[in-house]
């Protein structure tokens, strides 16, 4: 079986690396080719060209290389249709996937499956009817989406979550975190204000205000700041000058994923900013707080198109409303902070809602690249393996 696969981001990469093992245990002959990162290069994969092209957001950012990346477009959909493979695996990134699996069926009846789901259950529902044009077959990350796909008609199949494959700290690790820097039995707060620039500049400023009304109430309070390596320089310094001094974790330090983990697991709550970062807390059992916001035109553009009551993922997932979130105009720093006090004193309300969170997306099931392997295998005719 031949099967060409595109990601272009590196989260896209980590997914591609985990259905590409998946498909070599079950189809031992199986092929790739595509493109992908460093992960998927782990697995066979030469990619046609660097993954990174592809990895750019935001309208700022797309304009300058937008030739350049619609000749990739282009080119990529042209060498699927020369090479005819027998499916083309597309993951996420969809401004680029989606484009390139049109010009592919336009051309070829090559069956095409792509990897996660719009959020077409949050906002812009009409995406799921569009997509249906040339993808058959969707492979979704959480248990309530397949239904939305298979509405528009499409194939989908929930897979499980990479989250639950994610490896956790012990309750050992955890305890030698807070034994190297001196914490004790103090309360530990998370801080997590996002990975992107915008965010981190919108966001750094009021949780620290935030942090610092927790701090009136809880003195000996320690707050730990994993930082993404995208933003370190600048979290660095928007937080230079905030009342409770974070601990920062250097996202280049050789033990930085271990230490990251061991923090997870070793806090009491976390403020966080909205995103897939609630299901590693989750993952961690560590109950948290929900803060965000965007630029002002955004907001009210989103606002507006929003079908959902909560952005949290925690909250959707387990049908809960039990995480607190401040999102847009209630993102202020005094009610976040009363919030982070009612979680310090009642961590237990949010336990069993993060346990079934974990639960439904897969936990204690195969892991899910195995599973989106069987789900694509499953479709396709057997004498392909």
């Amino acid at each position: 079986m031949r099967v060409f696969v595109i990601a272009g981001e590196p989260s896209g990469d980590r997914l591609g690396q985990a259905v590409m093992t998946g498909l070599r245990a079950l189809c031992p002959g199986v092929t790739f080719d595509g493109i992908g990162g460093p992960l998927m290069t782990r697995e066979g994969l030469v990619s046609r060209f660097p993954m990174d092209e592809l990895s750019v957001m935001g309208l700022a950012e797309i304009l300058p290389k937008y030739r350049a990346l619609k000749r990739r477009i282009a080119e990529t959909a042209e060498a699927v249709i020369a090479t005819a493979p027998d499916i083309l695996l597309t993951i996420d990134s969809p401004d680029f996937c989606l484009r390139v699996a049109r010009r592919v069926k336009a051309a070829r009846p090559i069956r095409c499956v792509h990897y996660v789901a719009p959020t077409v259950w949050a906002w812009r529902p009409g995406r799921a009817a569009k997509m249906a044009r040339h993808i058959d077959h969707v492979l979704a990350l959480f248990p309530f989406e397949p239904p939305y796909m298979q509405a528009a008609g499409m194939d989908c199949d929930f897979v499980g979550h990479p989250v639950v494959a994610d490896p956790q700290a012990s309750p050992a690790e955890a305890q030698a975190f807070r034994a190297a820097h001196g914490m004790g039995d103090a309360p530990l707060i998370l801080a997590l204000p996002g990975s992107r620039q915008g965010e981190v500049t919108r966001l750094a400023s009021r949780f620290g205000a935030a942090l610092a009304q927790v701090a009136q109430h809880h003195p000996d309070a320690r707050v730990v700041l994993p930082m993404a390596a995208p933003v370190a320089r600048l979290v660095r310094r928007l937080t230079a000058d905030w009342p409770v001094m974070p601990l920062l974790l250097d996202p280049a330090a050789p033990d930085a994923a271990t230490t990251k983990r061991a923090a997870f697991r070793a806090a009491d709550v976390a403020l966080a900013a909205s995103g897939t970062v609630s299901l590693e807390l989750a993952a961690a059992g560590t109950p948290m707080v929900i803060a965000y916001d965007m630029g002002w035109i955004s907001r009210q553009i989103i606002s507006r198109m929003l079908l959902v009551d909560t952005v949290t993922l925690v909250n959707l997932v387990s049908d809960t409303r039990v995480v607190p979130e401040f999102i847009g105009a209630r993102c202020r720093p005094g009610p976040i902070a009363d919030a982070i006090c009612a979680t310090l004193a009642a961590p237990q309300a949010q336990s069993a809602a993060l346990a079934l969170t974990m639960q439904r997306l897969g936990q204690g099931d195969a892991p899910p690249g195995l599973r989106a392997a069987r789900a694509i295998l499953a479709r396709l005719p057997a004498s392909l393996c």
